[in-house]
């Protein structure tokens, strides 16, 4: 699957955004449209089929999104010690 730069993620997150906070499903069909489009593009671009799930991708996605604690991909101490962790 070919991946989005991350700045194309960055614009249409942002335009998704500024489309529903102002309200842009309950607006005239061009900023319904609008929404439309750019949830479709959203959806193309993180190969989901849900606008939601497209957004936590692609915020995944972006540099910086994942937590630094990889605690969670150590591996396990060995039996009878503690781990430091």
């Amino acid at each position: 699957m070919l991946m989005a730069h991350p700045a194309v993620l960055k614009d249409l997150i942002a335009q998704y955004e500024a489309l529903t906070l102002l309200g842009a499903k309950e607006s005239t069909p061009g900023a319904q449209q609008r929404l439309a489009d750019i949830s479709y593009t959203l959806c193309v671009a993180t190969g989901t089929r849900d606008v939601d799930m497209a957004l936590i991708a692609a915020r995944h996605r972006l540099s910086g999104a994942r937590p630094e604690d990889d605690s969670l991909l150590r591996e396990p101490a060995p039996v009878g010690t503690v781990s430091a962790a």
